[in-house]
């Protein structure tokens, strides 16, 4: 039942969201906000497959994931969009407030399951699934000390939502390690590994590429597949 439920189940349900307000959190990463109603919910990082409605252009739905958590009373995605952007990208750089986009699901599988002890590996916009998932750990005010820690590679050293998740950490005793390497993240990879070997949990989000070579990382240092939940961010035009 568990994929029913984070896939085929939540793409059925489409909801209006009405637009609030946008703004860069760096150069080329923008945030959008969208009203929540009361009984939107979701896992916290999960995505949504958003639909463009105030134009009509070629493939008008895109997923993003949640930047949000469920506890806050609004809906928020992060995107790259650099200098010449998709029609999608330039159609959400149009929107204004109270303009409508759709919405499918949440849905996916990409959000914790248990207490176990967990690994939260992001590459750059990676991040933004992580953002929810931290967020609501917050709320839920529970102190997960060694039990979580996150690896946040960003070779441009922006580190998106930086600010907010030391004060996460600061509240949650959780640990976060910021690096700029490849060589970096795979130190800090055999750290988790000998310490947990296959009893650990790893959560990856980022570009493709860098999910895939991380997850072939993993699983030639014995991590089995079952204990990999992947989030691929696919395209940045």
């Amino acid at each position: 039942m568990g994929f029913l439920q984070d896939n085929l189940i939540p793409i059925f349900k489409k909801r209006e969201l009405t637009f609030k307000e946008s703004y860069k959190e760096s150069d080329n990463v923008h945030t959008f906000v969208f009203e929540k109603e009361k009984d939107i919910t979701w896992k916290a990082g999960q995505y949504g497959l958003f639909g463009i409605t105030h134009k009509k252009i070629k493939n008008a739905t895109k997923p993003f994931s949640l930047a949000s958590a469920p506890s806050e009373n609004v809906i928020k995605i992060s995107t790259i969009i650099r200098e010449k952007p998709s029609e999608f990208k330039k159609a959400l750089l149009e929107l204004q407030q109270g303009m409508k986009v759709n919405m499918s699901g949440p849905l996916g599988p990409f959000y914790l399951k248990d207490n176990s002890r967990t690994l939260l590996i992001a590459g750059g916009i990676g991040i933004t699934p992580f953002r929810s998932i931290l967020k609501q750990v917050e709320a839920e005010g529970t102190e997960v000390g060694n039990r979580i820690h996150l690896l946040y590679l960003d070779s441009q050293k922006s580190h998106l939502f930086k600010n907010e998740i030391d004060g996460i950490a600061d509240n949650t005793s959780m640990s976060i390690t910021y690096l700029d390497s490849s060589d970096e993240l795979h130190s800090e990879l055999d750290k988790f590994i000998a310490l947990n070997k296959d009893n650990g949990k790893y959560y990856v989000a980022g570009p493709k590429a860098m999910v895939g070579s991380i997850t072939t990382y993993l699983q030639n240092k014995k991590v089995s597949k079952r204990n990999i939940t992947k989030d691929s961010f696919f395209g940045y035009s």
